[in-house]
Parts: structure tokens; sequence; C-alpha cells
């Protein structure tokens, strides 16, 4: 974060191994947010090898204030074949509510637009839940637009397993 912004005392960079806790702990306070509290089965363990393993396919870029992390972006690649290039899928953003509004949710996707950018990736892209009206609300002053004629579709649990054997 630059010396302009109004928390210039918190650094936002690319997530490094030590990270694990304040990453899980973010992770766990958007479920609890999104209103599923039990749904987090990741762990510390699983945070490591899947972000700083021999070859990483998820990465994260944190906020970190006082030497806590009060804010991630977890992302990973996807590629359109309309386009012929990468880009980026945000999985996670979450911010400490205690540190809302200082900045760090538009400075995390700044800095994966910028990501984009530099690397021709050609999308950044996320979901969001209908009922959250301040992230809607913070997604549309940053100029995204909803596509609304797509739906997520997802297989997991019985039904995925079910249908890998279906062979």
């Amino acid at each position: 974060m630059t010396s302009d912004d109004a928390a210039a005392d918190a650094v936002l960079r690319p997530a490094r191994p030590g990270d694990e806790a304040g990453i899980l702990a973010c992770i766990t306070a958007l479920a609890v947010y999104e209103r599923e509290p039990d749904a987090v089965e990741n762990t510390e363990d699983a945070l490591t090898a899947t972000l700083f393993g021999e070859d990483p396919k998820a990465f994260a870029h944190v906020v970190e204030r006082d030497g806590r992390i009060v804010g991630i972006a977890l992302w990973f690649l996807t590629y359109s074949t309309w386009t012929g290039r990468h880009g980026i899928w945000l999985e996670d953003l979450y911010v400490d509510d205690a540190e809302r509004g200082r900045g760090y949710g538009k400075a995390l996707i700044v800095a994966l637009a910028d990501i984009c950018v530099q690397r021709g990736y050609s999308r950044l892209e996320w979901t969001v839940l209908d009922w959250n009206t301040p992230a809607v609300e913070f997604y549309r002053s940053l100029r995204a637009e909803p596509m609304s004629e797509w739906t997520t579709q997802r297989l997991s649990g019985a039904d995925l397993r079910a249908l890998a054997n279906a062979r």
C-alpha cells in the first residue's frame, strides 16, 4: 500500500509461509459472515500444501497491519477458450470487520487487476451472494458487471462421487 492510502501502516503482499493461521482465521470469519460457520474444513496444513507446495495451484495476497493479517484475497488461474488467455478467479475476498473502510478490499482487488494486466490475462472474476448488499455495492463501485445470464453449478460430496463412479 502506498503512503497515499488511508492506512499507510498496512502492508499488502503475496502470502508467505507463516501466514496460514491468519489466512485460515479470515476464511473462518468469512464463512461465519456468509452464514456457513461449520462449512470450513480447511486447515493450516492444507493451506501450506496448497499455497506453498511444490507446484501451487492457488495463491493468496494478504493485508497485514500491526503484525496481524486483516485481509485476504485467495485466487487461482482460469482459462477462457474465447479469448485464448488466462484469467484470475477470486475465490475469497475478506477484510476483518474492524478494518473495513480503510481501502484494503479495493487494494486487494487492484493488486489482482494489476497481475491480470501485467500478465496479459483477460478477466478477473468472482461470485458474490445476492443478499450481500454491501459487497455488491462495493463491486459496482469498481465497475464490475454482474453476469446475470450465468449461474454457478456445483457437484460435491456424494453426488460428485456417484457421478465419478458412473463410468
